[in-house]
């Protein structure tokens, strides 16, 4: 049994622009790169702020002496300084570009690689969409905002500290009159910025549930349309869509009311400064040349203020981003490989034990699914597990191929402690055909020798010939080149699962386990099936959970689980004549078959 998954967590919203920090380590590989990007910064920055010294000349040497010497010599200091902040920009453009996509591409991997990693238990309280949402979305967004609005905003910064030193050389005591305004600035701008941090996370949230709903449609789409759902799936996916749009236009009302508040009270506050500086040139207390830089530097102190309003609500989604990637990366897997694994013996034989095993999952830990249960299976036996659904079969699937630990007891193979092997040796050793197989958008190759990239073309199609699947595979337009469709769309059910018995096949496991592979088949596509899982249990230890009658007939030993505890142990004559649970479950299967046939 399975734990039903619990809502989403509610996630913090970010409020500062902390989660951006982090990025760093991932920066620090080519650091190299980034100090010569902030030089060209510095140059691209000092050149901008020449200009006013520029203007400066022009007045006071050129226009107001009538010397047209001193004027040329200006426009060469001018485009001196053109030529060195076009360069400096071509330089600052490329090498931060670089910098944003080679650093997304590290984060994409880092954090693709962590999910891998994580345990089974997180994608079961996890949705899926959400996952995707913030490899894709997340992290394109954040390329716009370590790609160029970064840079920008550095770029902004200097500008803005840079204008205010000259306005402090140019005229001290004008640029005390608007240092005097700076609160009258900042504070709106802060109380307004609050607001816009929550909605810039929240924003990125709604698109995460349209993620969500849109994955957990598509995988569903033939469920969908056979009960005619779409109507009610169009509805909730366009209030999701509304909902969606609904926090962006309040986030974009804020950014826009952000951005109008600190254009209008910078500039307003240079008006000011304008009608004192022009007072000051008519009582002769300052030149002309000096008015007109100050002013230059003013403006451009007042639309950088403006500009880092509207960065710094691009830079915030970016941290609301930033911090919802970090999450991931942060997020503990429960199953972790020992600090020195122990190796299993060669050759393994495939002895199983469970030892006075309990167990609840991490989603439900009061519930528990098992309860002191102890069995021992031989090296190439074949055993079934039978029971009523919630009985703990599946379970037991699970913790052999430890996606979960045990709470209690312990689960051994070939006599090892599954928690004192690594994981990935571990399933080396065990191969699984479920139920409802699993295939690949992929070709017939790709999918059976899925995880087994060594392995030869030759390897591939004795597989394919000793699950019976050649057959079919060599039918189709391009043999075993042919595309078999998103989740094996193009297959049939019996086709499908002899693609899986291939793969197992060719995993040549030591243990297998398998849940039912014919229940849900036509007879002629169960007998091929049945000849490919029999040539696929010979001499190895199978595990199967049995629901069907034709199945136990043939195993060595049945194990009958009810409520996490083994209710009964024999052959499928030795349980008959105990009658309980097995002898139960059995007439009733029996009397479904005769109403079938009947």
């Amino acid at each position: 049994m399975r734990p039903a998954p619990s809502a989403p967590p509610r996630r913090p919203t970010t409020r500062n622009l902390g989660p951006l920090l982090r990025l760093l380590r991932f920066v620090r590989p080519y650091l190299g790169r980034l100090l010569i990007a902030a030089l060209a910064l510095l140059v691209a920055a000092g050149a901008v702020l020449a200009f006013g010294q520029v203007i400066r000349e022009v007045v006071d040497s050129g226009l107001k002496t009538g010397s047209e010497a001193a004027l040329n010599d200006a426009l060469l200091l001018f485009l001196t300084v053109v030529v060195a902040m076009a360069g400096a920009i071509m330089v600052r453009s490329y090498l931060l570009s670089w910098i944003g996509e080679r650093v997304i591409a590290d984060v994409r991997t880092a954090v693709f690689t962590r999910v891998l990693s994580l345990d089974v238990g997180f994608f079961e309280t996890t949705r899926t969409g959400e996952v995707i949402s913030r490899l894709t979305s997340d992290t394109t967004l954040l390329q716009t905002v370590v790609g160029s609005t970064l840079a920008s905003a550095l770029r902004t910064t200097l500008l803005v500290l840079g204008g205010l030193i000259m306005l402090a050389l140019t005229s001290p005591w004008l640029t005390g009159l608007v240092m005097l305004g700076t609160p009258l600035v900042i504070l709106p701008l802060w109380l307004v910025g609050y607001r816009l941090r929550r909605l810039s996370r929240a924003s990125q949230d709604r698109i995460a549930d349209l993620s969500a709903y849109v994955d957990e449609v598509m995988h569903a789409i033939r469920t969908v349309q056979s009960f005619c759902h779409e109507p009610i799936d169009r509805a909730r996916y366009k209030e999701r869509v509304e909902s969606a749009f609904g926090t962006a236009v309040k986030r974009a009302r804020l950014s826009a009311a952000l951005a109008a508040i600190a254009v209008a009270l910078t500039f307003g506050a240079i008006g000011v400064v304008l009608w004192v500086g022009g007072r000051e040139v008519l009582a002769g207390r300052l030149s002309g040349g000096e008015l007109s830089a100050f002013l230059f530097y003013a403006v451009l102190v007042a639309s950088s203020v403006g500009s880092l309003s509207e960065l710094a609500a691009e830079l915030l989604r970016g941290a609301g981003a930033s911090e919802r990637l970090m999450e991931l990366l942060a997020t503990p897997t429960l199953i972790e490989p020992p600090t020195q694994p122990r190796t299993l013996s060669q050759p393994v034989h495939g002895q199983i034990a469970f030892q006075d095993l309990g167990f609840a999952y991490p989603a439900h830990p009061d519930l528990r699914v098992l309860k002191d249960l102890s069995i021992t299976i031989a090296p190439g036996a074949k055993v079934a597990l039978v029971g009523p659904s919630g009985a703990g079969k599946t379970t037991l699937f699970q913790l052999l191929l430890r996606f979960y630990d045990p709470t209690q007891g312990a689960v051994r193979f070939d006599g090892v402690d599954l928690r004192e092997l690594d994981p990935a040796d571990l399933r080396r050793q065990i191969a699984v055909v479920p139920q409802d197989p699993v295939i690949f958008g992929a070709d017939a190759w790709e999918n059976i020798r899925y995880g087994l990239d060594s392995v030869s073309d030759e390897q591939v199609r004795r597989a394919a010939d000793a699950a019976h699947a050649s057959e079919f595979l060599d039918r189709l337009p391009d043999g075993f080149n042919t595309f078999l469709g998103e989740r094996g769309v193009r297959l049939s059910g019996g086709q499908r699962q002899r693609i899986a018995i291939a793969r197992a096949i060719l995993r040549d496991p030591a243990l297998l386990l398998l849940d039912e592979a014919t229940s849900a088949l036509d007879a002629e596509s169960e007998r091929l099936v049945q000849l490919a899982l029999e040539e696929l249990m010979k001499g190895r230890t199978s595990i199967v959970i049995a629901h069907r009658l034709a199945t136990v007939r043939k195993v060595d030993r049945i194990l009958v689980l009810d409520h996490g505890q083994v209710a009964a142990d024999g052959t499928h004559d030795e349980l008959m004549q105990q009658g309980g649970l097995y002898a139960r479950l059995a007439s009733l299967q029996f009397r479904d078959q005769t109403l079938a046939e009947a």
